[in-house]
């Protein structure tokens, strides 16, 4: 299946309010293997879950606000949405620790 139909579907997904974060991504992962319920993830610990504001990661990177909004923009941070919320209120703590290392960047 496309990438870009399995981001269509996510996106429908998203506008019913039925349903629960763990059950989309129950569906999609359904949809990608074909029929075939998706292997639950290990669940994060709980000090690993920390919430970065834009200052506390600009301050990591020894950079500006403006630079981590452009992070944001190219897809290389993920913001963080608390549901029911329009506004995100940071970046994961462990996404920006693995950035300041090197993991996950595709060059």
């Amino acid at each position: 299946m496309l990438p870009t139909t399995v981001d269509a579907v996510r996106a429908l997904l998203k506008t019913d309010p039925s349903l629960t974060p763990s059950d989309r991504s129950q569906i999609v992962g359904a949809i990608r293997n074909h029929g075939q319920p998706a292997e639950p993830k290990p669940t994060r610990e709980r000090e690993s879950a920390r919430i970065l504001t834009r200052a506390e990661v600009a301050k990591r990177f020894s950079r500006t606000l403006r630079f981590v909004d452009t992070l944001s923009a190219q897809g290389v941070l993920q913001r963080v949405t608390l549901p029911g919320r329009v506004r995100a209120c940071g970046y994961r703590e462990d996404e920006v620790e693995r950035l300041m290392i090197g993991e996950g960047v595709e060059v």
